[in-house]
């Protein structure tokens, strides 16, 4: 038996492809009855596992139900992510929220320490003030009592304002050491606040497994780049403007993106998306999508229309090559999209660049 799975031929799931004849309960799909519905194509999916010579693991299983659910009818489409939706949140989900709250909690307590040091340096201005005013009543020595409240007026402020003093050192001790904290969890977090994607580290982390995954089931997977086009930033030149229309950039990669898909910022408005089990030639086909999504969202500033463009870098993952090297190559895939006419992306390897796209 293993023998037979090992000699099959692995398929890409990442486009059109056969879906799996394994019974033909598989194809006659009950679309009035969903739970029966959704079981029938959980056998379809751990079918199409095993037919690809993979482990049915939980990663696999959901990776697999995500791409051949394209492949079905949207009633049936429908009912399944309505399903899904009543499910818990992953653990990425989870760790996310769990990040903008550690964030907003550490600006809370910044929010503090800067209204406590306000009011550290009201007591001190009254204390000038008191000052001040003392020195005005000894040009007048007929009122000796108004002197001596103002005196002991002016020993109650410094009482206070010591402990005051006090108490905001203690404060900003403590500040110190809940930034030292927020910043070594910043050190492990995996989610961009400012575009609402994953970042660097987080991607980097999931191309190294993806690529240890490559050297032990042999599939195929691409990571392409995204960055909004130079030729618009130089046209715009608006900085407000142009973080507006990347972060629309952003949304859109989320709006296209496959439960499966990984969706990060790597920083200095580059963004990428790992695509799993995805070969060049489907990788050029969500480019292509990506592209036509993009150049139909048109953004308007002032009283003028701007027609999104963005430029894409694509490359395939494989075992031989580091996380590095295949960034590399995507970002190498950039630079060369610019020398194109007519087609906003192009495919970099590691041995050169493709021509055919």
């Amino acid at each position: 038996m293993s023998g037979t799975l090992r000699s099959r031929k692995r398929r890409d799931i990442g486009g059109e492809s056969e879906a799996p004849t394994s019974s033909s309960a598989v194809q006659a799909l009950n679309m009035d009855d969903a739970s029966s519905d959704i079981e029938i194509y959980a056998r379809e999916v751990l079918s199409s596992l095993i037919m690809d010579n993979l482990p049915p693991t939980p990663n696999n299983f959901s990776l697999y139900f995500d791409r051949l659910l394209e492949e079905k009818s949207e009633n049936l489409r429908k009912q399944i992510v309505s399903m899904l939706e009543l499910e818990e949140s992953n653990d990425d989900e989870k760790t996310i929220l769990l990040e903008q709250s550690l964030k907003q909690g550490f600006s809370s307590v910044k929010n503090i320490l800067s209204v406590t040091a306000n009011l550290y340096k009201n007591m001190a201005l009254m204390t000038k003030i008191l000052d001040k005013r003392k020195k005005e009543l000894g040009e007048h020595p007929e009122i000796k009592e108004a002197i001596g409240v103002m005196a002991s007026l002016e020993s109650d402020v410094s009482k206070l304002n010591g402990i005051l003093k006090k108490q905001s050192s203690q404060m900003k001790t403590m500040y110190d050491e809940t930034a030292k904290i927020v910043k070594s969890v910043e050190n492990e977090t995996i989610f961009d606040n400012q575009f609402g994607v994953y970042n660097r580290r987080y991607l980097m982390q999931k191309v190294e497994q993806e690529i240890t995954l490559i050297e032990k089931f042999k599939h195929n997977s691409s990571l392409i780049f995204i960055e909004l086009s130079r030729d618009l930033k130089t046209s715009i030149n608006n900085d407000k403007a142009l973080k507006l229309m990347t972060r629309t950039i952003a949304r859109l990669l989320l709006k296209t993106s496959r439960r499966s898909d990984i969706v990060a910022h790597y920083g200095n408005g580059k963004f990428s998306m790992l695509l799993k089990h995805t070969d060049l030639e489907n990788a050029k086909r969500t480019s292509e999508r990506l592209c036509d999504l993009v150049s139909n969202s048109n953004f308007f500033l002032a009283d003028r229309e701007i027609q999104l463009k963005i430029a894409i870098g694509i490359t395939n993952i494989d075992a031989i090559h580091s996380v590095e090297e295949i960034v590399v190559s995507a970002m190498d895939g950039i630079e060369k999209s610019y020398t194109k006419k007519n087609i906003d992306f192009a495919v970099s390897l590691r041995d050169g660049i493709e021509t055919t796209v």
